[in-house]
């Protein structure tokens, strides 16, 4: 974010106005709000939203490697390992190994995980419905196809820079 977004511009009456009420500022506080209701609206499912993630995640992309999972979640991999370890202890995932890659682990969730799935896919639901309230259909469609299409936006600026970061590769030597 620039620092003009940052500023307070004046507004004709001499007061400021809502500085929150920036792009930016809202999309980060509207983050920020949500993961402190999940934080405070579920702790009988016993976990954390970091956790949720990682299980959610895993619903759709059972048998994947613990390293794209750590790409998909945008984590490192020994912050995720961590949050596997976790939740392998209590039995709502395990590791596989690859068949055809010793070095590799591929994650299932377990029977158990399938209730406590059912409870936050039902959670979310119950918050969309709240968050959105006031909205029509047609409003909360556009919302989400506009953040959608800000988040592709922002897929593209990244990936100059992925490719800028990735190492040089050298030329073979003749």
């Amino acid at each position: 974010m620039c620092l003009r977004e940052a500023r307070q511009p004046s507004v004709p009456n001499g007061s400021h106005s809502n500085s929150n009420a920036t792009f930016g500022f809202l999309v980060s506080d509207v983050a920020r709000m949500l993961r402190e209701n999940f934080r405070t609206t579920t702790p009988e499912l016993g976990l954390t939203l970091a956790q949720a993630r990682v299980l959610l995640h895993l619903s759709r992309n059972e048998g994947i490697s613990q390293v794209a999972l750590s790409a998909i979640l945008e984590i490192q991999p020994i912050t995720l390992l961590r949050q596997i370890d976790r939740l392998e202890k209590v039995g709502l995932l395990e590791r596989r190994a690859h068949p055809s890659d010793r070095r590799a682990q591929q994650l299932y969730l377990t029977p158990r995980s399938q209730p406590l799935l059912e409870k936050i896919f039902d959670r979310g639901e119950q918050m969309q419905g709240v968050v959105m309230a006031g909205l029509s259909k047609h409003e909360r469609a556009q919302l989400i196809a506009a953040l959608t299409r800000v988040k592709q936006n922002l897929s593209l600026l990244a990936a100059p820079a992925l490719i800028d970061a990735a190492p040089a590769r050298t030329k073979p030597r003749r």
